[in-house]
């Protein structure tokens, strides 16, 4: 019999994104689900966070009384009766129909009533075809390639448009299974079909069936919105062209912008219309304010009404809302004072990191103490480059000699500093430049010299902040403070000694700390200075899935060519990979956006080179591997709290550069 077809590109109005900007309704925002990177949620995983229309339960009776499966699908309305909706109304909706092929039953296929059957297993026991079937049985029907039933799930994808069908991203499908499923499916179904990957794996197999295939990747750059943290949080909505124009931005301004700065002093909420790294510093400290924060497809056109006004922004996983409120009648409390690791200013002498344990943080900090953990006990697997710690006594005499803790204390009394931000921009800019320019003691700047040349052998190295306000639980201080790239000169290391001292007093610190109710008069910085590592890629991992928490056996990887700079900036989009313990799969949700890769300078300092070659950072050998030397980080640093991770590969070594606690600031 003839299939009707409905306009390609179009579907029922029933599944339309609603866009009410009139209203101030910019999204449809509907109860809690997880945030989606073109993946469609399992309900062994997400059941209890999803928002489903058609879930089991509703309308018992009509269900009942239908047919529990069709052998084929003739038009666009049969499609809606047998589907099952994730997140309907919002930019995440996805409508969907499980199937089944029967192998033994001469390739018979069976689209399922999904919202009676909330799994294939389901349809399976209770329709019949293999009433009895015990877990091992199940698992086989993934992974053998003479399995009886093929288990796959066919979805509308409103960013294509089109539909697709897939199968779970750990199903170990043979390019013969492949292409029965593709055969099977295409004359019994009313449009037409394209094959989603959701794995590495699968690619190559449809390459080897000969199928032409849509990636998550592609589906991803189609999005039009992405949750980076969920939250809720009113102010005063500002479009802003660069940062570096608004100098006058505050923790009250919600900020939209063209893309993710490299630095940001504390806002009420973020938006952005150029996707960008997770795990960019911006990103990082986004959470670690517990500030919503999203990228939004043309924001700046989608928000032009609300410029200048007072809004409530709430981005949710599976959309974003702004609403018109009035101004606040009193301004908003400061932050209640937070407290800091009490330095320990009686060791003075340089340490090497070999030789630091999770103790000595109290006067090298959380970054290098955790570091000389990781150096001891992450071999052979990975590796830490060495380096050695200037303690924060060596900081805190220098402050004193200065009197930099005095003009702080004169400065916070005045109404113009404490009032007027571009008044403290430009008094803490003095205060760097005074201790930028002073000079350390002769005998200091000589042990510094020698330690360099004789335990790191005058090799080019970073000189890094390691500071009691930075790396700790619901404060990570991402890209607060300075790091010198590549220092291969004497008297060039004494300068950037002094340059990361001074940014204890950068602006966006000065101004998180601010309003995280840190007291400036109880940061102290140590100094790590630690061999550079010539990357030939690099990035940050996390031991979980940070768009859904309850996925602990994912690890999500970022990465680019060359050193890590450009990751943690954020400005173009990082590869970016998900790696599962659980269905050793890996999902490729981006790849790399950079055209050029930053590497060591022999003069000193980094230079920027062109690209050369394919996007692809990792393969699926060097993603497996990541993973593994994440989950052993996360115990050697005790077990229980995930981790931010920054790594760089140097030909078959990983090395390890940072490790902190990861802060999910979602709200």
């Amino acid at each position: 019999m003839g299939l009707s077809r409905a306009r390609p590109g179009r579907f029922p109005s029933s599944y339309s994104f609603i866009l009410l900007a009139g209203a101030g309704l910019l999204a449809a925002l509907l109860p809690p689900a997880q945030a989606q990177t073109a993946r469609k949620p399992s309900p062994y995983e997400n059941q209890q966070q999803l928002r489903i229309e058609g879930a089991p339960g509703a309308a018992p009776e009509a269900r009942r009384a239908a047919p529990p499966s069709a052998g084929q699908i003739g038009s666009q309305a049969e499609f809606t009766r047998l589907a099952r909706v994730y997140n309907p109304g919002t930019p995440l909706e996805i409508p969907h129909v499980l199937f089944v092929i029967d192998r033994e039953r001469a390739n018979r296929l069976y689209f399922i009533d999904t919202p009676r059957y909330a799994l294939h297993e389901n349809f399976v026991r209770q329709g019949g075809l293999m009433p009895g079937m015990d877990k091992a049985t199940l698992i086989a029907q993934y992974k053998d390639p003479k399995r009886r039933f093929l288990f796959g799930t066919l979805s509308w994808q409103r960013d294509l448009p089109g539909y697709t069908y897939e199968f779970w991203e750990g199903d170990r499908l043979t390019p013969e299974l492949l292409a029965l499923a593709d055969a099977t499916l295409r004359p019994a179904f009313y449009e037409t079909l394209r094959f989603k990957t959701n794995s590495t794996r699968q690619e190559a197999t449809a390459r080897q069936a000969g199928l032409a295939f849509v990636t998550q990747e592609a589906l991803l750059r189609e999005q039009s919105f992405l949750p980076l943290n969920t939250g809720r949080a009113q102010g005063r909505l500002r479009i802003v062209a660069s940062i570096d124009d608004a100098t006058d931005l505050s923790p009250a301004d919600i900020v939209v912008l063209d893309e993710v700065p490299v630095a940001l002093p504390p806002v009420a909420g973020l938006v952005t219309q150029r996707p960008s790294t997770l795990l960019s510093h911006v990103n990082l400290l986004a959470k670690g304010w517990r500030i919503p924060n999203a990228y939004v497809r043309d924001a700046v056109a989608a928000l032009r009404e609300h410029d200048g006004k007072w809004v409530e922004l709430t981005v949710a996983g599976n959309g974003y809302r702004v609403t018109p409120i009035d101004p606040p009648a009193v301004p908003e409390r400061p932050q209640a004072a937070r407290s800091l690791p009490k330095p320990d200013l009686t060791v003075r002498a340089l340490k090497p990191l070999d030789a630091l344990a999770a103790r000595d943080s109290r006067y090298c900090g959380v970054k290098a103490a955790n570091l000389g953990t990781l150096k001891k006990t992450l071999p052979p697997l990975a590796g830490v480059p060495d380096g050695f710690c200037i303690p924060y006594a060596q900081f805190a005499d220098f402050m004193a000699r200065l009197d930099i803790p005095g003009r702080i204390a004169a400065l916070e009394q005045r109404a113009d500093f404490a009032g007027d931000a571009n008044v403290r921009r430009a008094e803490l800019a003095a205060l760097r430049h005074d201790i930028e320019q002073a000079r350390p003691g002769a005998e200091q700047v000589r042990a510094w010299r020698e330690r360099w040349q004789t335990r790191l052998k005058g090799r080019g190295v970073f000189v890094r902040s390691s500071s009691n306000s930075e790396d700790l639980p619901g404060f990570s201080g991402a890209g607060l403070y300075t790091t010198v790239p590549n220092v291969t000169q004497a008297d060039a290391l004494a300068r950037a000694v002094l340059a990361v001292w001074a940014s204890v007093y950068n602006f966006e610190a000065y101004e998180a700390r601010r309003a995280a109710g840190i007291g400036h008069d109880a940061v102290a910085m140590a100094v790590l200075v630690q061999l550079a590592a010539p990357s030939e890629s690099s990035g940050v991992m996390i031991t979980r899935d940070p768009f859904d928490a309850s996925r602990r056996f994912v690890t999500y990887i970022s990465a680019k060519r060359g050193l890590g700079i450009k990751v943690v900036e954020g400005k173009r989009q990082a590869e970016q990979v998900m790696y599962s313990s659980w269905s050793k799969a890996v999902q490729v949700l981006s790849r790399s956006a950079e055209d050029t890769q930053l590497v060591p300078d022999a003069a000193g300092g980094v230079r920027e080179v062109p690209v050369s070659g394919s996007r692809q950072v990792l393969d699926d050998a060097r993603v497996a591997r990541l993973a593994a030397v994440g989950r052993r980080v996360k115990q050697a640093l005790g077990g229980s709290a995930d981790q931010d991770i920054e790594w760089a590969a140097v030909g078959d070594d990983i090395l390890i550069l940072q490790a902190r606690p990861y802060v999910d600031g979602s709200r």
